[in-house]
């Protein structure tokens, strides 16, 4: 299974500005964790630098890059989100694609679920990176948890969960 896992605004659907996140949510960060520990993560290499202590600690870490000649600890290295996936198809695990926003709108199509983190907060000015548009006619949500309020914050956001609809 594919899934694409981010943290947007609701209302452009904004997830970065100036190669990191807009919001820093603790609950947002945990459930990040708990969704994706033991299994593939896909990324572009400027998400990947963007991380603050390298690759992400138990789970596979793929690093989509064109520049065959770089690599960094922890890490295996695809040249196109196609060889990723294969790299990461297995029946026990889940591949979670993590961005950054161009990553997003090429493996939407390859997608069978979005694990998306709804921000209700304005969008910092400048923000520079934005998640696809996500179209009704091919998502239906499956699962929306009740809103919460981030307290160090005060950012509303809650979890919401799209399923590919079946033709």
């Amino acid at each position: 299974m594919t899934t694409i896992i981010a943290a947007i605004t609701a209302s452009r659907g904004a997830i970065g500005k100036n190669g990191d996140l807009l919001f820093h949510i603790s609950d947002d960060l945990r459930h990040f964790k708990e969704l994706t520990s033991g299994h593939t993560v896909i990324m572009g290499r400027k998400t990947f630098e963007s991380l603050p202590k390298g690759a992400l600690p138990n789970r596979r870490n793929i690093v989509l890059t064109s520049n065959r000649q770089w690599s960094a600890p922890g890490v295996e290295t695809a040249g196109t989100l196609g060889e990723a996936l294969k790299m990461s198809s297995s029946p026990d695990t889940t591949a979670f694609i993590i961005g950054g926003g161009k990553v997003y709108a090429e493996s939407l199509p390859y997608a069978d679920r979005l694990e998306i983190t709804l921000i209700e907060a304005p969008e910092p000015d400048g923000a520079d990176t934005f998640f696809p548009p996500i179209d009704p006619s091919e998502w239906e949500i499956t699962e929306m948890a009740d809103e919460a309020t981030d307290p160090r914050s005060g950012i509303r956001y809650r979890f919401v969960t799209f399923s590919r609809r079946k033709s």
